[in-house]
C-alpha cells in the first residue's frame, strides 16, 4: 500500500511523542506510547487497519516484555521497533511473524537515535543549569519548550517519517528478492524470537514461588483446552487477585 506524506509525518510525530513526552501536551506519551502494542495500534489507525496494527504490535511487543532502560541506556528501542515494524508490515502486506524480523534492525537504529538525542540534550541541560544559577525561570521554560523540543523533533520524527515514506517500496522489493527459503527462514526466526521475550520475563520473576507451575498450567490449558486467551487472562487475573489477598492476609495475621 502507498503511504502519503501526511501519514508518514503523523507516524514520525508518534515516535517523537514516545521519546519526548512533550511538555506542551502535559507529558503525554513516553512510557505508554512506547509499548509496541500501543504504538502499533495507533499506526494501524493511521494507515487504516487498526486490527492488523494491534496484532502486529502485540507480536513485536513480546520481544520487549523484559525491557528495562536502566540508567537511561537502551539496548534496543521498543518505540521505533513497534512503529516502523508495524508500518512496514502493513504497507508490504507481510505476516506478523515477519514483523518481528523487520523490527529488530530498526530497534538497533532506535538505539543510535536515542544515544545521539541524549548527547544533544546534554547541551540543553548545561544551558538550563546556567539559567537556573541566575534564577531566570522564563528563559528556562523557553529552552525546555522550544529549542530542546525542536531538536528532539528533528532527531526522532524526521528519520522515522522518511523511513516510512520512502521505505515501503524498498522493503517490498527486498522481500520479493528474499521470496522462498530466505523469507521462510525469516518468518521462522520471527516466530521463535517472541519466546525470548517471554523467557526474559520469566527469568526476572523466577524468584517467586509458584511462577513456573502457574505459567505451565496456563500454557497447557491454552494449548489443549482451546480456551480463548482473553477468557484465560480474565480467570488468571481473578486467581492472582485471590492468591495475593489470601497470602497478605496470612502474613498480617502472623504479625
Amino acid at each position: 500500500m502507498d503511504v502519503s506524506l501526511f501519514q508518514a509525518c503523523i507516524i514520525g510525530l508518534l515516535y517523537y511523542m514516545t521519546v519526548a513526552a512533550p511538555p506542551w501536551l502535559g507529558g503525554l506519551g513516553s512510557v505508554s506510547l512506547r509499548q509496541p502494542i500501543v504504538a502499533g495500534t495507533i499506526v494501524g489507525i493511521i494507515l487504516g487497519d487498526p486490527l492488523e496494527g494491534l496484532i502486529i504490535g502485540a507480536t513485536i511487543n513480546t520481544l520487549f516484555l523484559g525491557f528495562i532502560s536502566a540508567g537511561g541506556t537502551v539496548a534496543s528501542e521498543p518505540g521505533i521497533a513497534g512503529i516502523i515494524g508495524t508500518a512496514l508490515t502493513i504497507m508490504t502486506g507481510s505476516s506478523p511473524e515477519l514483523a518481528v524480523s523487520l523490527a529488530i534492525p530498526f530497534g538497533l537504529l532506535g538505539t543510535l537515535i536515542w544515544n545521539v538525542r541524549m548527547t544533544v540534550n546534554s547541551i540543553f541541560v548545561h544551558w538550563l543549569d546556567e539559567l537556573a544559577s541566575k534564577g531566570d525561570l522564563k528563559k528556562m521554560l523557553f529552552v525546555e519548550f522550544v529549542p530542546a523540543q525542536i531538536a528532539t523533533l528533528f532527531l526522532s520524527a524526521v528519520p522515522v517519517a522518511a523511513i516510512v515514506y520512502f521505505g515501503g517500496d524498498a522493503t517490498s522489493r527486498i522481500l520479493e528478492m528474499l521470496t522462498g527459503t530466505p523469507l521462510f527462514m525469516l518468518k521462522t526466526i520471527g516466530g521463535i524470537l517472541p519466546a525470548l521475550g517471554i523467557a526474559m520475563t520469566l527469568r526476572m520473576i523466577s524468584n517467586r514461588k509458584g511462577i513456573y507451575p502457574a505459567f505451565l498450567l496456563g500454557f497447557f490449558i491454552l494449548s489443549y483446552a482451546k480456551i480463548p486467551i482473553l477468557l484465560l487472562a480474565i480467570f488468571a487475573t481473578i486467581f492472582a487477585w485471590f492468591y495475593v489477598s489470601v497470602k497478605f492476609n496470612k502474613e498480617e495475621e502472623a504479625e
